[in-house]
This record gives C-alpha cells, structure tokens and sequence, in this order.
C-alpha cells in the first residue's frame, strides 16, 4: 500500500476546465480568496439514506441566494453525483462546500481506496461498485462523467490505495 501522505504530490491527477471560464478558473485558484458562506457534511460509507443531505443543503441555500435554476440545477447534479460517490466507493468523506458571490467550489475528501486509472473512470459506464451499490440502483458508471458535465471545472486527486480529493467549481452566471 503506497504511503499516502509521501505520494500526496506524486498522485495522478485529472483536470477538467471549461474553455469559456479557464482565465476565471485560473486566478480563482492563484487567490483563494476567502469564501462569503462555508457549508460542511459527512458522508458515511454506503449511507445512501443520508447521501445527498449535503447536496440538498448546497441546493438549498444556493436556492435561497438567488442562483439561477439552471446553474442552480448543474450544481446540484454535480454535487449529488459526488456525494453518492464517496458513499459508494469509500470508507466515507466529508464535503466542503465554499459560496462566493459569483461561484462555488466544493471540495469532496473520502477515505480511499482511491482511484487506480482516473482516465478509466472518467469513461461513461466504466464502474467498480459492487453489486449491493448496484442493487441500490447506482454505479452505472455515470457519475464522474455528469459531474464533468455540469461543473465548469472538474479536479481529481487519486492513487489506488490512498483518499481521492475531488473539487468542484461552477460559476454562477
């Protein structure tokens, strides 16, 4: 098992950029200016009753803040099919959601076993989970692909053996 606090810089990597908000992208990441709203959630391991709490929470106070149905919708989708994720292919995670007055950046954190082939699973109906996962009508392999999808950028950190971080960032406008 690879020592994962060592290979945290040497994990593969995934990026997704939306061509139309990369220069946006890009000096968000550079800042880190401090978020106006923080929203956190625990997901547990295979709590399927529970997962989506955190994205419903999301939905909700985007909702309240006056977002636009349609991003509104894009955000929720992604930040779902993150979270049903964690639930089903993890020991469990938590979710850090960051609100800012033109976007958000969510951060998914789970406790492994990590992603062996990033690019794989990128690929619609590519899927590990099991068949209880299955038996609870997830794992078509559509997650990872929806959250490209509907996410202006998209950041995987994975290895096989080790915690996956997985960041979501979607303008507003």
């Amino acid at each position: 098992m690879p020592d994962c606090a060592v290979a945290k810089p040497d994990m593969a990597e995934y990026w997704h950029k939306n061509p139309e908000r990369v220069e946006a992208i890009n000096k968000y990441l550079e800042s880190q200016p401090e978020a106006e709203v923080i929203l956190y959630g625990e997901i547990a391991e295979m709590d399927f009753v529970n997962a989506g709490k955190g994205s419903s929470d999301v939905k909700n106070t985007l909702k309240r803040l006056g977002v636009d149905p349609d991003t509104l919708r894009r955000i929720a989708v992604a930040a779902y099919e993150a979270e049903i994720n964690v639930a089903a292919h993890s020991r469990g995670g938590k979710m850090t959601s960051m609100i800012f007055d033109d976007m958000i950046h969510i951060i998914y954190e789970d406790e492994g076993p990590g992603i062996a082939d990033i690019e794989q699973a990128m690929t619609p109906g590519f899927s590990t989970a099991d068949d209880l996962v299955r038996e609870m009508g997830f794992g078509a392999g559509q997650g990872l692909p929806n959250i490209k999808k509907n996410a202006d950028a998209l950041h995987i950190q994975s290895e096989a053996g080790c915690p996956t971080t997985v960041d979501i960032i979607t303008y507003f406008a």
